[in-house]
């Protein structure tokens, strides 16, 4: 679970309550945050205990070095889709989706454009992670291009 915040409005002091006004904190969850300075906000979220964030970091990191104007950057993984939108250097979308199976990631993926309206057919879609091939030939009778790591 997690939330940016505009770097203007960040205090650390209220973090947790940043988080909290969101989704149900338990009294044991420890609250970290990292700043994200391409887009001007912080990632606050649930540290798992170790020093690395979620994977939405992750995506944002990577998202201002693609090169196309529509920016979609996806990973899915252990039933859980993440994904990161912008244009330009405007950032979008970055959320994060229970998806058990490639066909409700696909749903959301879609949703996400639909919403945003962008056109898959001129947008390349880029995954962190390798993916099934029937996944990524799904994803080609769509989009302009699939880019998978």
């Amino acid at each position: 679970m997690f939330t940016l915040v505009p770097v203007n409005f960040f205090n650390p002091a209220s973090a947790r309550e940043a988080l909290s006004g969101l989704a149900r904190l338990k009294d044991g969850d420890r609250v970290d945050f990292k700043e994200i300075p391409q887009y001007a906000a912080v990632l606050v979220y649930v540290s798992d205990g170790s020093q690395n964030p979620p994977e939405i970091f992750y995506l944002l990191d990577e998202l201002a070095g693609c090169q196309e104007y529509n920016k979609l950057l996806c990973s899915w993984h252990d039933g859980e889709l993440n994904m990161a939108v912008a244009q330009g250097k405007s950032l979008l979308l970055a959320n994060s989706y229970h998806a058990p199976d490639f066909t409700t990631a696909e749903y959301y993926i879609f949703l996400a454009l639909k919403s945003l309206q962008l056109n898959p057919e001129v947008t390349v879609i880029h995954f962190r992670h390798p993916l099934p091939e029937d996944a990524e030939m799904s994803l080609y009778r769509y989009f302009k291009s699939v880019d998978c790591k």
